[in-house]
């Protein structure tokens, strides 16, 4: 069996608890990715367009500096990606941590927490941040309230797919 990871960011907690709750599920590693500015609930506000978020995600090439870079993406096969859907896409700091670290080889599989847009062009946008033979899948939009075992059923169906 493959070595997994579950890599996420959080900047309310919604995404950390599915997480944590994803990487129970799998028997696999879990990782943070923290920005070295946290964003402040005013940073979050998505109506405002002239806050930090809204800014990050009208400009394609902005890239959040993270924390800690210190995971060995080497030693996993598949990684789990979280996120919360921001305009339609992953906030760009997941640009970053891909940009971090050499994917090659890897599957990687996204989940995301919304509360009503879809991935939009997600895969499309973090494409170009890791290598032409990195497989990056559309997993499951979620809401935040999943238990394990809707968790594993999902982790099943994947069996299947990938």
């Amino acid at each position: 069996m493959s070595k997994k990871l579950v890599a996420y960011f959080s900047a309310s907690g919604v995404t950390a608890r599915i997480a944590n709750t994803l990487a129970n599920a799998l028997a696999a590693d879990l990782y943070e990715i923290k920005p070295e500015i946290p964003y402040t609930q005013a940073d979050l506000n998505w109506l405002d367009k002239t806050s930090r978020t809204s800014v990050e995600m009208a400009d394609k090439a902005s890239r959040p500096a993270i924390t800690d870079k210190n995971v060995d993406i080497e030693n996993y096969d598949t990684i789990f990606i979280g996120f919360q859907i921001w305009w339609y896409v992953a906030p760009t700091i997941i640009n970053t941590f891909l940009e971090s670290h050499d994917f090659s080889g890897k599957t990687i599989i996204l989940f995301a927490t919304s509360g009503d847009s879809g991935f939009g062009k997600t895969i499309e946008r973090l494409k170009g941040s890791v290598a032409a033979d990195t497989i990056i899948k559309e997993g499951i939009l979620l809401n935040g309230r999943e238990s394990k075992e809707a968790l594993s059923v999902w982790i099943e169906s994947l069996k299947e797919k990938y």
